[in-house]
């Protein structure tokens, strides 16, 4: 396969990836976010509660459809620019997307229209619940992706069926409850609650800043401080699950995010900082601290967290054993109908190694006429880019401490100080709106990059995974996908910026009627004496 095309349909799906995650976290967390508030409004019937949900609502529903309509040409992708990956997966990969387009997506369109248009035909009750579906299928539609995506990063629950050349499933439970897809998931839904949470501040603090909106606006703040708090300390806590897993089973993309080239004594320290050159294989100005990278890692004190060097001499051997699993695999389809259980028993011996052996068809049409030189380069492709994969981890990780601090100082503020904010903590919270969205897209490059060359991890290298086109048509494609994506991020832009402007609408009759009752109450039981 010509590695142009595969370097360009890596390029396409990762900037509609990238382009599409930018809505994701803020769906996922506004959704919530909407509900707390319309359930606030239920509880204490003040109109002001009712305002900030439907404004909010208004902003939600704006990422919304961008988000949907950036989400369904991925799908189609797999069919365009990844066809041997979808034939080869595709029983198991199939089946968790199918069902977020038959429960997650239909619940969400479904009660998305109900929340937009039920306002004055629901009651207060139904239509506060209709508000927690749409945020349940939100977040149920990110759970259905990450255990697909999951099952690339562990591939459990299936095996390969040398008689179809695919990889088929096993136990749909072993992949529904993949402890690397549920550890994503909740690591990716609590930051996008920590987004959400981020950009609620951010508005509010430019509508105090502005002198509009005060009420809603401090009410907001308590809200998304509170919130965002909460779910920034546990992005810390859910990030610590995905690194100890990561340490089971992707020890390569661990020794990657630390740069790990050799092999330390147990527990191994976390290098804060360093430039990581992958030509001396060494980091450069590295600044350790003792024993963190083992207690992420291996959650223990005497385990050794494995260095790059040693993971490439694994990955030799198991190339070696990919041959061998390689040469009965084409022994048992040169059979025909007349296999034999010993042929099956010889192939399932190494069968676990085949996926190494498919990374010699870079260099050579036969895995089994390799040369020791070419086995040497495919057990250096294991390695991902280093450089990249230790600073996108290294600014996610520091900029979701300085959302703790963020959020932490909202949160006492709101608790504790009257609602009262200093101008210069409104500014910045303000100047903090994007880093939310700098931090999940560094998730994502360590995620999908540090996977490499995988796509999925030991099963089939990205190089086999691609369509055969011509270098033209994915181009042409990449060229679309550009012009396409930069209008819909205009128009998104613009909505945003246009109801963000524009402010919530206050209802004033149902404001009016709310203070005459509210007024009537306060005044009753002090009337009482006089009679």
């Amino acid at each position: 396969m010509d590695l142009d095309i595969v370097e360009l349909s890596r390029l396409q799906f990762a900037m509609t990836a990238l382009y599409h995650f930018l809505f994701v976290p803020l769906t996922l967390g506004l959704s919530i976010l909407v509900a707390i508030m319309e359930t606030v409004y239920v509880m204490t019937g003040r109109p002001i509660w009712r305002q900030m949900t439907k404004f909010w609502g208004s902003l939600f529903g704006i990422n919304f459809v961008l988000g949907v309509a950036t989400g369904i040409t991925m799908e189609f992708q797999f069919g365009m620019n990844w066809s041997y990956y979808s034939h080869y997966v595709g029983d198991v990969f199939g089946a968790p997307l199918a069902i977020e387009g038959l429960m997650a997506f239909f619940l969400e369109a479904t009660f998305v229209g109900l929340f937009f248009f039920g306002w004055d035909k629901l009651s207060k009750v139904a239509h506060c619940v209709v508000a927690w579906l749409v945020a349940i299928g939100s977040n149920f539609s990110a759970l259905w992706i990450l255990i697909a995506n999951g099952w690339m990063q562990n591939p459990v629950g299936a095996s390969f069926n040398p008689m179809t050349m695919r990889m088929e499933m096993d136990s749909f439970a072993d992949v529904l409850f993949n402890p690397v897809a549920q550890a994503k998931f909740v690591h990716t839904v609590s930051a996008g609650y920590v987004t959400a949470s981020v950009f609620v501040l951010g508005v509010s603090a430019w509508y105090l800043l502005k002198g509009r909106h005060a009420d809603l606006a401090r009410r907001s703040i308590t809200v998304a401080a509170s919130f965002g708090l909460a779910s920034a300390l546990s992005v810390v806590v859910l990030g610590d699950e995905s690194g100890y897993d990561a340490g089971l089973n992707q020890k390569m993309k661990l020794a990657a995010i630390e740069a790990m080239w050799e092999t330390e004594p147990a527990p191994a320290s976390f290098t804060l900082f360093g430039i990581p050159d992958s030509e001396a294989r060494e980091t450069h100005y590295a600044v350790h601290v003792p024993y963190v990278m083992g207690l992420i890692g291996t959650r223990s004190l005497d385990t050794e967290i494995p260095g790059i060097e040693q993971l490439v001499e694994e990955a030799r051997g198991r190339i070696r054993n990919g041959i061998l699993a390689y040469d009965a695999l084409m022994e048992i389809r040169g059979a025909g109908g007349d296999v034999t259980p010993d042929m099956m028993d010889r192939f399932e011996v190494h069968s676990g190694d085949l996926g190494y052996a498919f990374l010699l068809l870079r260099y050579t049409d036969d895995p089994r006429n390799a040369t020791e030189e070419q086995i040497l380069q495919a057990a250096d492709d294991t390695v991902p880019h280093v450089f990249p994969i230790f600073w996108a981890f290294r600014i996610m990780v520091a900029l979701g401490f300085a959302f703790i601090g963020v959020l932490g100082y909202f949160f006492v503020r709101s608790s504790f100080k009257g609602m009262t904010y200093p101008r210069w903590a409104l500014y910045g919270a303000v100047a903090v709106i994007p880093a939310p969205w700098i931090a999940a897209e560094m998730g994502w490059i360590v995620a999908e990059y540090g996977r490499q060359p995988w796509t999925v991890d030991g099963i089939l290298p990205t190089a086999l995974s691609v369509s055969h086109l011509g270098v033209g048509e994915v181009l042409f494609t990449i060229a679309g996908f550009v012009i396409f994506y930069s209008t819909l991020f205009v128009i998104e832009m613009a909505l945003m910026l246009k109801y963000i402007r524009k402010g919530p609408v206050q209802d004033v009759e149902e404001t009016e009627t709310w203070m005459r009752r509210h007024q009537a109450r306060l005044s009753g039981p002090a009337a009482a004496p006089a009679e």
